[in-house]
């Protein structure tokens, strides 16, 4: 029997890696004769280096760079293709898990520490970047990406604009006549793991600002924040964002990116399943296992966890996520299977903590079913 063992990260609990251990470890416990395949994926969020890096043997760096809320961070990216291609996670520098519950505010969080990340990889001579976008704790639309980029955001008595979403809505006009001439000769692919846009009642502020810690108030404000934005850089750089498929990825990370690099938004999800070869490795099992930590609405947003199921759908193999919370039924084409990790009633605090013993046994009663 051959299990293919195909988790994201159990967000702050288990990364991709810790959760594929897990998960082998458990299925060796049922099945001792079992070639056990060790495939850990990401969709763009916290993941996404190890796994591209490890898959192409490349190698990775830290780099000290400005966090979410300006304090600085270490920051992991990594390089393959013999140095030609650089991998950034916008979570290293702007992701949720940097700051405590009490400092999740995306009004004032900002994206200049992945601009500084995009600065590092091209004075390494980076000749393709790729950028993970999930996971973010911003909602600026890669305003102060562009700024650590060279890009001017004025408001409209000539001040440049303080750092954050919320400060978008002041926003009057940009000059990107000290935009690094550099970005010009690079390519740029933005690997997205929602499809979500801009704007409106699907975009950036209205599905992922609550879990950023915005009220009903702060995601209003800031989606006018960012429809101010799209106007401005649809009059001032001739792009249009606002409706982009992709576009409201990691705050509208994805959007600025587009804008003021020239980027490519593609899956983040099938970009590391094709670094790894997972198509193939699912055609060759007998069983496909993955998960997550919350199994949910947004999973069907290319997230991994669908993306697997897809694939194991494709290849007529059977398929079970493992996941520490499941919202709703569960249920996404191709799984054929789910278990939730979580005993009902347990605080979310206490799950988190015992992560490793509680996924592994909701893979064994997966297993012995």
């Amino acid at each position: 029997m051959r299990i293919l063992v195909a988790p994201q990260e159990f967000k702050g609990s288990l990364s991709a890696v810790e959760a594929a251990d897990c998960f082998a470890a458990a299925a060796r416990a049922v099945h001792p004769t079992a070639e056990i395949d060790l495939a850990p994926i990401a969709d763009g969020g916290p993941g996404t280096v190890q796994a591209i890096v490890r898959a192409a043997r490349g190698r990775t760096s830290i780099a000290r760079v400005s966090g979410p809320l300006g304090a600085p961070v270490d920051a992991r990216w990594g390089r393959i293709d013999d140095g030609r291609s650089a991998v950034i996670e916008m979570a290293a520098a702007a992701g949720l898990t940097l700051l405590t519950a009490d400092q999740l505010d995306p009004r004032r969080a900002a994206t200049h520490g992945v601009g500084e990340l995009i600065i590092h990889a091209l004075d390494s001579r980076a000749e393709r970047i790729l950028i993970g976008v999930g996971g973010s704790a911003s909602n600026d639309g890669g305003a102060g990406m562009a700024a650590a980029l060279g890009a001017q955001l004025f408001d409209d008595t000539g001040r440049s604009l303080p750092p954050g979403g919320a400060a978008l809505a002041q926003l009057a006009r940009i000059d990107i006549s000290a935009l690094d001439p550099r970005l010009a000769s690079t390519k740029f692919e933005v690997l997205c793991d929602v499809q979500n846009p801009l704007i409106g009642p699907d975009g950036a502020s209205a599905v992922y600002g609550p879990q950023k810690g915005a009220d009903a108030a702060a995601v209003a404000e800031l989606d006018r924040a960012l429809a101010n934005y799209a106007g401005i850089v649809e009059r001032d750089l001739g792009l249009s964002i606002a409706a982009l498929p992709g576009g409201g990825a990691a705050g509208g990370l994805a959007a600025g990116l587009a804008a003021f690099c020239g980027a490519r938004l593609v899956s983040g999800f099938n970009a590391v399943a094709d670094a790894i070869g997972l198509a193939e490795r699912v055609a060759q099992a007998d069983l496909v296992l993955t998960g997550e930590g919350r199994l949910d609405t947004q999973s069907a947003w290319g997230k991994s966890v669908a993306g697997v199921a897809r694939l194991a759908q494709t290849a007529g193999k059977p398929c079970a996520a493992i996941c520490g919370l499941i919202e709703g039924d569960g249920r996404l084409p191709g799984l054929t299977d789910r278990e939730q990790s979580t005993p009902p009633g347990m605080p979310l605090e206490q799950a988190m903590a015992g992560a490793p013993a509680l996924v592994a046994a909701a893979v064994q009663r997966v297993l012995w079913r």
